[in-house]
């Protein structure tokens, strides 16, 4: 089963991020790491489900020209609206993935911290929904927690595992540590070119 939604809404009661986002080293390095993965200096319509308190939204803000974060719980909506008021490109809306998702087609999606907490058939949607609304050549990212916790179904390695037999996404980036696993995808249709590489975008190689 998928981890229930009164776990979420019980981590935000009372407390505004209960994972400390803004105040950890450990989060903060994480997110800049993430933000070195993206193959690409900019982009024109990004997706964050599972944004929480917007602190990685500001973050790929600058990158974006367009990007819709998103989460479940109102009271973390109600926070990254907040954080992001000054930020004409992000849109944050109150959605519950892999049920509602937005329509459209994005050039970068990123799953942080997401994907550990559905169960097989609504990872399974959720992973078909994403790689479905990537543009061709667009990036997914996936970033995860690699120790077990009581909540979440995966590790991070096991969730690189299930991400490694998804249809049309090909592995760009993949840095793994102790504590978290970081991946990039681009979405290669069937008989498409794989999109450049940094260093072959800008004709160094």
């Amino acid at each position: 089963m998928s981890t229930p939604a009164g776990y979420f809404e019980d981590m935000y009661r009372g407390e505004e991020d209960p994972w400390h986002l803004q105040e950890r080293w450990y989060e903060q390095r994480k997110y800049a790491l993430t933000l070195d993965s993206l193959p690409r200096a900019g982009f024109r319509n990004a997706f964050e489900p599972a944004c929480s308190v917007g602190q990685l939204t500001r973050l790929l803000a600058p990158r974006c020209e367009r990007l819709l974060a998103a989460d479940r719980v109102a009271s973390a909506v109600d926070t990254a609206r907040r954080r992001t008021a000054d930020l004409g490109q992000v849109e944050v809306a109150r959605l519950t993935v892999p049920e509602e998702w937005p329509e459209g087609r994005f050039d970068l999606i990123v799953l942080s911290e997401l994907l550990y907490y559905f169960d097989e058939v609504r990872l399974n949607e959720l992973l078909s929904r994403a790689t479905g609304s990537l543009e061709p050549g667009g990036t997914l990212v996936t970033v995860h927690w690699n120790h077990p916790v009581r909540e979440h179904l995966y590790t991070g390695a096991q969730l690189a595992d299930r991400l490694a037999r998804e249809p049309g996404l090909l592995l760009r980036t993949d840095h793994r540590e102790e504590d978290f696993v970081l991946q990039t995808f681009s979405r290669v249709p069937p008989g498409a070119t794989a999109p450049a590489s940094p260093a072959a975008f800008e004709g160094l190689v």
